[in-house]
């Protein structure tokens, strides 16, 4: 009896593998007006992630021209009897593999076949831009900028896409003022997973427009982002200064984040942070900040556990106030208590600060760091429990054994 109930569970796994496939060919029957791809190229691209962990197999890529391109793959995904899997890909910085399928499908979302004819639309007067979902964040930013304008709230990385990020929440240092990307969405346009093609937002389909942002891809396909917009900044003042006491350090982040209500006088526009566990990363990529001819050293600032904690703020202004932007900037740092000597300042446009973690992206591709394994971790702890992070993680478990980029983004949960 053990050996028939084996073979059977066997053979069910091979229907399961092998019997559910189809013929890419058949898909040029759809009437897409973008481009159906066989060629290895393509699936070599589209079998690999950012990850770098996890390799796929897909039949065909596809490099939609429209919406309706999408709408009408994913239809006949749901209609066929045989049945495939269709997977949404944006710059392919997933890392487990969420943007590959095996014999199916893979939705290239950017770049590609029809791309001239995606929109990208900008209404100066009610201050939103309409942005195709594989549109990379920094071409966003080129087009709104031509108006002096600007999305409210950013990623730190700016090379991947609309859809992309909108599926996971989409949070940097503005979140504390704007919240995420995902709180500065008017309307989406979402192809589900029947192949229907909705528009959606608070008040049309809103409970598909609620599951969409932040839902990791589980929910629809992002085609349409009506995106909020802002004047721009044409400048930012960028402000690093370092603690050795984590209390200290996270009390001046949640004072700082709990200005978010003030005039834009009376706060900074950008609160993050990050941990310096040796000496390599404060003066490596994500310090690159600091001058190289004057090295931080942690032994010398009598780090706690030979820890250190790094507060990023930023003061955006227009050239028309810049004669009072220092003088804010004081006032503000009058309240905090980092170490009086480790203040580091630096002044750039709006765009290069945005655009600042390519930079080191370049620097990684040319020693051939970039394109491996990158593990990642998001974790939202509650205040009540940071101290003890801190301890049996900063301090305990990781010691001086990292040279990775451990970065701490305090939350209004309002926001």
């Amino acid at each position: 009896m053990a050996t028939k109930l084996l073979l059977t569970l066997a053979i069910c796994r091979l229907i399961v593998t092998v019997g559910f496939t189809f013929n890419p060919n058949d898909l040029l029957l759809l009437g897409l007006n973008g481009k159906l791809s066989v060629a290895p190229a393509d699936l070599q691209s589209a079998s690999v992630d950012f990850g770098g962990v996890y390799k796929a197999e897909p039949m065909a890529v596809l490099h939609p021209a429209t919406s309706e391109d999408v709408a009408r793959l994913v239809k006949a995904a749901y209609d066929s009897a045989r049945g495939f899997t269709v997977s949404a890909r944006g710059h392919g910085h997933s890392i487990n593999g969420q943007a590959m399928t095996t014999n199916g499908v893979v939705v290239q979302m950017s770049g590609g076949g029809g791309s001239k004819n995606k929109m990208l639309t900008i209404s100066e007067k009610f201050m939103y831009a309409d942005v195709w979902g594989g549109e990379l964040w920094i071409d966003v930013l080129t087009s709104t900028l031509e108006y002096g304008l600007a999305p409210k709230s950013w990623t730190d990385y700016l090379y991947l896409t609309v859809g992309g990020t909108l599926s996971n929440a989409g949070i940097s240092g503005q979140a504390f003022n704007h919240g995420p990307q995902i709180s500065n969405v008017h309307e989406l346009d979402v192809v589900t997973g029947k192949g229907e093609l909705l528009t959606c937002s608070e008040k049309e389909n809103s409970e598909l427009f609620q599951a969409v942002l932040g839902g990791l891809g589980q929910f629809g396909i992002i085609t349409r982002a009506r995106i909020a917009l802002e004047q721009a900044p044409q400048r930012v003042r960028w402000i690093r200064v370092l603690y050795s006491n984590f209390s200290t350090f996270t009390q001046d982040q949640e004072y700082l984040i709990s200005l978010h209500g003030k005039p834009a006088s009376q706060k900074f526009d950008y609160v993050e942070g990050f941990v310096i566990v040796d000496e390599g990363l404060i003066n490596n990529w994500r310090s690159s900040f600091f001058s190289p001819s004057n090295p931080v050293k942690i032994s010398s600032l009598k780090a706690e556990g030979g820890v250190l904690y790094c507060l990023e703020i930023t003061k955006n202004y227009h050239l028309s106030n810049a004669d009072t932007i220092d003088q804010e900037i004081e006032i503000l740092l009058k309240k905090l208590n980092y170490i009086p000597a480790s203040e580091f300042r630096t002044d750039l446009p709006y765009v290069d600060f945005l655009d600042r973690v390519h930079k080191a992206e370049l620097k990684l591709r040319s020693k051939g760091l970039w394109e491996v394994p990158h593990p990642w971790l998001n974790l939202f702890v509650p205040k009540s429990r940071i101290a003890e992070f801190d301890k049996g993680v900063f301090k305990g478990i990781l010691g001086n054994k990292t040279s990775g980029p451990i970065l701490i983004y305090p939350m209004n949960k309002n926001k």
